[in-house]
C-alpha cells in the first residue's frame, strides 16, 4: 500500500466537503491535488506531495482523482493534471498547473509560515 502521509484521499463529494468545511472551522489551509493515475507528471510529483505533508502538518493535504471525482474537479474547473489548489477558508487563494515541484514547495512553506504565524 502506497503511503500518503498526511494527505487525505478523497472518496467522494461529501468525502470533500466534510474535509473542505473541517478545515475552515479549523481556520486551516487546504493544499489539494488534483491528479489522475494515468498522469505521467502526477505520478512524479505525489510522492513530493505527501513528503510536503509530513513537513507541514499545520496544513491541510487533499488528494482527488479526477477521473473518480469529475464533480469536484468541475466544481474548481480543473482542467489540467496535476493542478494544486491552496483554499483559505474555504475560497481560492491560489492555484498551481503543472508537476512544478519548486513552485508546490515554495507556495507550501509560504501558506505554513503564514498559517503558523497567524494569531486565530
Amino acid at each position: 500500500m502506497a503511503d500518503h502521509g498526511n494527505v487525505v484521499v478523497i472518496t467522494n463529494k461529501g468525502h470533500f466537503d466534510t474535509q473542505i468545511n473541517e478545515a475552515k472551522e479549523a481556520g486551516k489551509i487546504v493544499v489539494i491535488d488534483f491528479t489522475a493515475t494515468w498522469c505521467g507528471p502526477c505520478r512524479f510529483i505525489g510522492p513530493i506531495f505527501v513528503e510536503l505533508s509530513k513537513k507541514f502538518p499545520n496544513l491541510v493535504f487533499l488528494k482527488v482523482d479526477v477521473d473518480e471525482q469529475a464533480d469536484v474537479a468541475k466544481q474548481y474547473n480543473v482542467e489540467a493534471m496535476p493542478t494544486f489548489l491552496f483554499l483559505k477558508n474555504g475560497a481560492e487563494e491560489s492555484k498551481i498547473v503543472g508537476a512544478d515541484k519548486n513552485a508546490l514547495e515554495d507556495k507550501v512553506a509560504e501558506l505554513a509560515s503564514a498559517a503558523s504565524g497567524a494569531s486565530a
